[in-house]
C-alpha cells in the first residue's frame, strides 16, 4: 500500500432487524455479539486504519460499550444511522473525511475474511469501485403483483453481491449526493452516475444474517472453524498497491468469473451449509 493512502471502514449496522424479531445485531453468535465479528475482523486487518459504526439511536450506548470490551482501538466514532440504509452510510461517511479509500460492510455479515478487504482494495484501485459477489445458482423469477412469473433471466451473468464493498472516498461521496432514489447496496448508487464498478469473487460463507435458520448456518461455521477448517478460497489472489489519486473511468458495470465458480452446485445457502457441516 502507498504511503499516504489512508482506508477507513464503515460498518453498517442501524436495521431494526424486523425478520429476526429481535435486535439481530446484538444476538449472542458463538459466545459473542454479532456486530462483533465484523468489527474485529477489520480491527484485526493491516488494511483498515479508522472504523466507524453506524447503529440505530437506542444502541448508541451500547456500541460506545462494547468497543471498550473489545478494545476496538481503530473505532473512532459510534454514530447514529438514517432512516434509510444510505443514509446510515452518509453519517458514517461524513465521520471518515480523512480517508482516501473506504470500505463499507453490513454488520449482520460476521464471517468477513482478510482476503475480501485485500481483493477488495486491489481491484479498486483501477476505477476506484470494487464489490464482492458470487455467482446466481438458484433460477430466477420476475414475479408480478398478482404472484405470476413475468420472465426467467439466464442466471448466467448474474451475480448476488455482498460487502466490503470497496469505493474511492471521493466517488461514493459524490454517488451519494447525486442519488436521487432508494438503493439496495453502495455499488448501485455508483452505477447510476454511469461509473464502472469491478466485481471479484466473494465467498459463500459470508452469509448475511437476517432470519433465525441463517444463525444456525452461521453456527454451523463457526463450529467447523473451531475444528481448523479454513474458509474456502477459489481464484487467484492479487494484493493492493494503492496510490493516491488515480481516477477511474465512467462506462459499464463490469464484472469477472473467477476460476473456481463452478464447482458449486446448489443455492448459495446450501453451499454454506455444507461448509458448515450442518
Amino acid at each position: 500500500m502507498a504511503v499516504g493512502a489512508r482506508v477507513g471502514a464503515i460498518v453498517v449496522a442501524a436495521g431494526a432487524g424486523t425478520r429476526m424479531g429481535v435486535d439481530k445485531m446484538f444476538i449472542n453468535l458463538g459466545g459473542k455479539p454479532l456486530i462483533a465479528y465484523a468489527v474485529d475482523a477489520l480491527q484485526a486487518s493491516r488494511y483498515v486504519h479508522e472504523i466507524v459504526l453506524v447503529l440505530s439511536e437506542a444502541n448508541l450506548e451500547r456500541g460506545s460499550s462494547l468497543a471498550r470490551d473489545f478494545a476496538w482501538t481503530k473505532l473512532t466514532s459510534v454514530c447514529a444511522g438514517g432512516a434509510r440504509r444510505q443514509d446510515s452510510v452518509q453519517n458514517g461517511l461524513a465521520g471518515l473525511e480523512g480517508c482516501e479509500w473506504v470500505i463499507i460492510h453490513d454488520g449482520a455479515r460476521p464471517f468477513l475474511e482478510d482476503r475480501l478487504i485485500e481483493e477488495g482494495l486491489a481491484e479498486a484501485e483501477a476505477i476506484g469501485a470494487a464489490v464482492p459477489a458470487v455467482p446466481v445458482k438458484d433460477t430466477i423469477k420476475v414475479v408480478d403483483q398478482r404472484g405470476l412469473v413475468r420472465s426467467t433471466p439466464s442466471r448466467v451473468d448474474m451475480w448476488a453481491a455482498q460487502t466490503p464493498q470497496v469505493f474511492r472516498y471521493e466517488l461514493i461521496v459524490e454517488a451519494y449526493r447525486n442519488v436521487t432514489q432508494e438503493v439496495t447496496d453502495d455499488a448501485q448508487a455508483v452505477e447510476l452516475m454511469g461509473h464502472p464498478v469491478k466485481v471479484f469473487l466473494g465467498s459463500y460463507e459470508n452469509l448475511k444474517v437476517t432470519t433465525p435458520e441463517d444463525v444456525e448456518v452461521a453456527e454451523g461455521i463457526l463450529r467447523r472453524r473451531a475444528r481448523g477448517a479454513k474458509p474456502r478460497r477459489h481464484g487467484p489472489r492479487r494484493t493492493p498497491v494503492l496510490r493516491r489519486g488515480t481516477e477511474g473511468r465512467r462506462g459499464d458495470v463490469t464484472t469477472e468469473h473467477t476460476e473456481g465458480t463452478e464447482r458449486y452446485g446448489g443455492d448459495a445457502t446450501t453451499e454454506a451449509r455444507r461448509g458448515a457441516g450442518v
